[in-house]
């Protein structure tokens, strides 16, 4: 009877989300907002630390003086149009470039950046 409760015991063990750490995070977000094929932040905003930036949107830098908290900023990545019919920047979320989770590293790497 033991046998089978530790078996039980080791599968939960092993499907149990792994704990991130907020750096790891950090470094996700980055890496999908530097990806040219994910977010491809660069390709219309400056990043401290990225190579050839558009200059088409706004640098992304100190974006807790434009944003009031996470939520718009989000919401401006996961629909753009929303607040700008005419914007060039893609809705990653509505179009599904980009999972919420994805959208949701992004945006913590975002809100960390001076």
């Amino acid at each position: 009877m033991k046998f089978p409760l530790l078996v039980l015991f080791g599968l939960l063990a092993a499907c149990a989300p792994t704990a991130h750490k907020p750096e790891d995070r950090l470094k996700d977000g980055k890496q999908l907002a530097f990806d040219r094929n994910k977010g491809n932040c660069l390709a219309c905003h400056a990043i401290d630390g990225g190579e050839s930036p558009g200059d088409i949107g706004p640098p992304l830098a100190a974006l807790k003086t434009r944003f009031k908290d996470k939520a718009p900023l989000r919401e401006q990545i996961f629909n753009a149009t929303r607040f700008n019919p005419e914007t060039s920047m893609p809705p990653f979320g509505r179009n599904r470039i980009l999972t919420p989770d994805e959208i949701d590293r992004i945006v913590d790497y975002l809100w960390s950046l001076p």
